[in-house]
């Protein structure tokens, strides 16, 4: 859609203004480091016509590594010669030069430059006060950095105004147009952790899959997990050994473009929230990965991720988990456990346990007995004690507790394995 009207004065002058030859000039740069020399050796053996005339014009050649004629990196630099690509983390930086190229004095120079992006405009002039005045074939010059935080289209505006001997106030301005794009692709999972004889179900274990997706290597010097007050974080990337503590991908932390690699923390709540069964439950925020990387001559590049949310899993109003549970158990032999048992809700229950034999276990002590009022948050162990009829792995199964306020039973089954074995049989057969 367009909508057409009267031109604003200043749009009326800008254009006039860009018709005017102005007395000052603006030139722009992109400040990156060099790149090594590149060349293509040609070689051939000593038996073809040219004998030895390729290998000594390589020797002679200053841009070759001595010693290593055919390498095709050699030992000097390159200089930028276009302008390259940008990537989300790493810092833009950029030179700005306004020459004078009249022959006559300038005055009241302002020179401003801002970053457009698709959401914000940034200025990042160091300084945003005019210089009196600039002779002829004199410059003003300034270095901008920034440190880019969006992907997608930038528009670096480049503002020069400025006034004549004659007072006239001159006005334009340019524009540089980049792309930045995205240097890593960052892929999370979550995993409960099984429920072990300390019954440890809070914690949570996450997997982050980190792919170069640029065309050139990267030295990954730091992939940290910040967590948030509610975790405790162990990084499970390490082997540690007598001396010292070795990365799982080796002392050379090079990640090869489109290269994938794994990175595995473990988070524990912390004892002041663990204690508290209502808390830690459904939506719940991990922390933020926090990733640094260095890619050709130690350009540095860094990225944050959004904090990283995980579903806790559902207790219900009544949560069931095992404190004691013996790993072999005799057939037809009784063992014992413990339960603990933690209200979950905001009020208070009246429990009543009710235990159901299966198939391959059997309960043994009366069911239907009551355990009594659990206020919110509170917790109860129970000792239990039961016997297996069958071999083999089994799964427990069974309990019922019922709340005789609201009238409503929880189920509980699949609660954790035994292995049963017959203690007349020796291993052998």
């Amino acid at each position: 859609m367009q909508v057409k009207g009267q031109a604003s004065a200043a749009d009326k002058m800008e254009v006039n203004q860009a018709k005017q030859e102005h007395l000052l000039a603006l030139k722009v740069m992109r400040l990156t480091k060099p790149t090594l020399f590149t060349n293509m050796p040609v070689t051939c053996e000593d038996r073809d016509l040219p004998g030895d005339l390729f290998v000594r014009l390589m020797k002679d050649d200053p841009s070759t590594v001595k010693g290593a004629e055919t390498l095709i990196l050699g030992e000097m630099l390159t200089l930028p010669q276009n302008f390259g690509n940008i990537f989300l983390g790493e810092t833009f930086s950029s030179y700005i030069s306004v020459h004078n190229d009249s022959n006559q004095v300038v005055k009241d120079i302002l020179v401003k430059a801002d970053l457009q992006t698709s959401s914000q405009r940034l200025n990042l002039s160091a300084s945003n006060s005019a210089v009196s005045e600039l002779k002829p074939e004199c410059c003003i010059d300034d270095v901008i950095h920034h440190e880019v935080k969006e992907i997608g289209t930038h528009i670096l505006v480049c503002a020069v105004s400025y006034t004549t001997q004659t007072g006239e106030k001159l006005y334009f301005r340019k524009f540089f147009k980049f792309q930045v794009l995205k240097p890593l692709d960052v892929k999370t999972k979550f995993y409960n952790a099984e429920s072990d004889l300390s019954s440890v179900t809070d914690e949570v274990f996450l997997e982050a899959q980190i792919q170069n997706i640029t065309t050139s290597p990267m030295f990954m010097e730091k992939v940290s997990l910040e967590p948030s007050l509610m975790y405790n974080v162990t990084e499970l990337n390490s082997v540690s050994s007598s001396s010292e503590s070795e990365s799982t991908f080796g002392r050379m932390s090079y990640l090869q473009p489109l290269d994938t690699r794994q990175y595995l923390y473990c988070l524990k709540p912390k004892p002041e929230f663990a204690e508290k069964a209502g808390v830690i439950k459904g939506v719940t925020v991990i922390g933020k990965l926090d990733i640094v990387w260095k890619t050709n001559l130690g350009e540095r590049g860094r990225l944050q991720t959004s904090q990283l949310q995980r579903m806790a899993p559902g207790y219900g109003d009544v949560r069931l988990s095992l404190e004691l549970i013996p790993d072999t158990v005799s057939l037809e032999e009784p063992f014992d456990i413990t339960c603990k048992i933690t209200n979950c809700s905001e009020r208070t229950m009246d429990l009543v346990l009710e235990m159901c034999n299966t198939r391959s276990v059997h309960w043994c002590g009366v069911s239907g007995r009551q355990l009594g009022k659990l206020t919110p948050n509170a917790s109860l162990s129970i000792p239990l004690k039961l016997l297996s009829s069958v071999q083999g792995l089994q799964s427990i199964s069974g309990l019922r507790l019922t709340d005789t306020f609201l009238k409503r039973t929880y189920e509980y089954d699949d609660i954790a394995q035994v292995c049963v074995v017959c203690p007349y049989t020796s291993p052998e057969s």
